[in-house]
């Protein structure tokens, strides 16, 4: 077998949450790429529908694309349902779907975003949608690849679950405060570290790898001084571009990491390394 080979999909089902935002429409091209079938699941259905348009004319097999709630145990159980009776079988999970207080589209005022006025509510729905909608994919999807006895789990972290806000980034250079990264987001992608860790220690035996794939800022749209601030703080000196981590996601997919469980996979241009 060629190492090429290693990293064919072919035949297999792939499904990705968070599928219509800008890093899950480059992880469904990764994957279609590579051979799979590739199942678009997300919340926005005009967003979702026009994922799976645009997927589909790169060719190769025709994804299907499902509006549902990671957080719903009973969305989540009517699409493993659906993809027994079309497909017969999963492949790969990849939870990327998540919350995140962006400097780009910021929902709340720079006094709420403080750690001391932090919202209660807003704490509850981040840690709910990252964690909850990690468990429960997980769960429900990933019990057919149990009983199967194969199949790639890849959860999507961040940086900040590795290492604290650099709150400095958010500072224009006239020193003005734009926001301060909140406390959900890093307590929430920490602990998809840990339910990976979990979960490839339980599934293991099952024939079940498990893994994180943790990605740095992505250039969306952001102002030039937060790129400048970004650029700085990074030993490569840029944000990332959204079709960075295809290859990461696919060694993780694929055959090519057979042997690797219970990993962290950091893709973060270094920014984790000072």
């Amino acid at each position: 077998m060629s190492v090429a080979s290693e990293f064919s999909l072919e035949g297999q089902v792939a499904v990705v949450t968070g599928a219509a935002g800008l890093i899950g429409r480059h992880h469904c091209e990764a994957l279609r790429d590579a051979g799979a079938v590739v199942v678009l699941v997300d919340m926005n259905q005009a967003a979702l529908d026009a994922a799976a348009a645009d997927l589909a004319k790169g060719g190769g097999r025709a994804p299907l694309a499902v509006k549902a709630d990671i957080t719903s145990e009973a969305d989540l159980t009517a699409l493993r349902d659906a993809l027994r009776g079309t497909y017969g079988r999963i492949d790969v999970l990849v939870n990327n779907g998540a919350i995140n207080d962006k400097v780009e589209s910021r929902t709340m005022g720079v006094d709420a975003t403080k750690f001391e006025n932090f919202p209660l509510e807003e704490w509850r729905r981040v840690i709910d949608v990252n964690t909850t909608g990690v468990f429960l994919p997980s769960r429900i999807l990933g019990a057919d690849m149990a009983v199967a006895g194969r199949g790639s789990i890849i959860n999507v972290s961040s940086t900040y679950g590795l290492v604290g806000p650099d709150q400095s980034l958010y500072v224009k250079p006239d020193g003005t405060r734009t926001m301060y990264k909140s406390p959900a987001y890093p307590t929430s992608k920490g602990a998809v570290l840990a339910f990976t860790r979990f979960l490839a220690a339980y599934w293991g035996p099952a024939g079940v790898r498990v893994n994180t794939l943790v990605p740095g800022g992505v250039e969306a749209g952001q102002e030039e001084w937060f790129l400048q601030n970004y650029g700085k703080r990074t030993p490569l000196g840029r944000m990332a571009q959204p079709n960075d981590y295809r290859g990461a996601l696919l060694f993780l997919a694929s055959d090519a990491s057979r042997y690797v469980t219970g990993s962290t996979v950091v893709v973060d241009g270094g920014f984790t390394a000072w």
